[in-house]
């Protein structure tokens, strides 16, 4: 078999590009002005800069909105010029040169590999960075606003053998309620220390404990306790810790989320679920392109009764039930049914089989 680069090939490779970026291009245009007219109360009402809307908020959403839906954006891009390919009799005209349905797919499979390099640049190097700019813009001068995150019945590890629990969290001024510390050594209780309060202290980058209770445990029957009103202490706990949620880790850098997740998972934090389903979701996402653009082709290289207008249709159907299905798994993560990985790549694998069966039935 011939694998060397034909017209054909050049053909098919310019048509999906074109069409994959002109569709990109119509559709954020759709969703940029319905966006805008969803939130144009809040930039009037928080006077927000029109420079920051531009440069800040949309410059930085178009990313973001491109890998989120770049599953449908491809499904519609393959089934559409396909279907016209087919309608136009060209897929047949192929086929019957000699070109196997194997190599009519090269064109394909390197398109969508194009397409999958993108995603994931977009994912790993510019959205997170993005995403720091947008969700910071959206706090200021939309309706998301980070006091309304709270925080209560934290429980973290510090350190091998240091844990902190913290009754509730007000994220209005940045403080800690019902503050207990322990230490922990050869799993005995070396020393606890309890206070009404503690409050961030960016200064001091650590925390002002007040009505402290200081009890030091010995191995005689005295213990040394000591209390006050006010006690400063540095602990490997910032008040960004208490802000982790869904929006934060989407602006971090692919290494910065990894070191979360380890700090986390030592810690036993909970919300580690909403960095692992943003690691696996980074990798899982792109792959799509090459299992969507399959099925799209088995399903639109044949002429069938509706046209192209049917194929339309049957793939923004299979489209969007691929995007509500990867959103959906994400529940498997938080219920704790199925580990991140396995749930946030099932929708590849359940897809993968149904672009198998249907390019064997398509082939023959």
């Amino acid at each position: 078999m011939d694998w060397r680069p034909k017209i054909i090939d050049k053909y098919i490779t310019k048509k999906f590009i074109m069409t994959f970026f002109i569709a990109l291009i119509l559709i954020i245009g759709i969703v940029i002005v319905f966006d805008i007219s969803e939130k144009v109360d809040d930039f009037v009402e928080k006077q927000a800069p029109l420079k920051m809307i531009i440069f800040d908020y949309y410059v930085n959403f178009v990313p973001y909105f491109i890998n989120m839906f770049s599953p449908l954006f491809v499904f519609i891009t393959v089934i559409f010029f396909t279907s016209r390919m087919a309608a136009n009799s060209e897929i047949i005209a192929i086929l019957s040169c000699g070109v196997s349905y194997h190599r009519l797919m090269l064109p394909y499979m390197f398109s969508a590999l194009l397409i999958a390099l993108l995603s994931l640049s977009l994912n790993l190097y510019v959205i997170p960075r993005a995403n720091a700019s947008r969700v910071n813009f959206e706090v200021r001068y939309t309706k998301l606003d980070r006091r309304n995150l709270s925080s209560s019945n934290v429980h973290y590890q510090l350190n091998p053998g240091q844990f902190v629990y913290v009754e509730s969290f007000s994220t209005w001024n940045n403080t800690a309620y019902g503050f207990t510390l322990e230490d922990i050594e050869d799993n005995k209780l070396v020393r606890k220390i309890t206070a009404e309060t503690a409050q961030w202290d960016s200064s001091l980058a650590g925390w002002k404990l007040k009505n402290y209770f200081v009890r030091e445990y010995t191995e005689g029957l005295q213990d040394h306790v000591r209390t006050g009103n006010e006690l400063d202490t540095v602990i490997n706990l910032s008040v960004t810790d208490f802000y982790r949620n869904k929006k934060t880790v989407e602006a971090l850098p692919y290494k910065a989320l990894n070191q979360l997740i380890d700090t986390q998972k030592m810690r036993g934090d909970a919300n580690v679920m909403y960095a692992q389903i943003e690691k696996h979701t980074r990798w899982a996402l792109p792959f799509s392109a090459f299992i969507l653009t399959l099925i799209g082709v088995c399903l639109s290289s044949r002429k069938r009764r509706g046209g192209t207008g049917w194929n339309i249709a049957i793939g923004i159907a299979l489209s969007f039930t691929y995007i509500l299905f990867m959103r959906f798994s994400q529940m498997f993560v938080y219920s704790d049914t199925l580990p991140p990985f396995v749930a946030l790549w099932m929708p590849n694998f359940v897809f993968a089989i149904v672009a198998a069966a249907l390019y064997y039935r398509a082939s023959r």
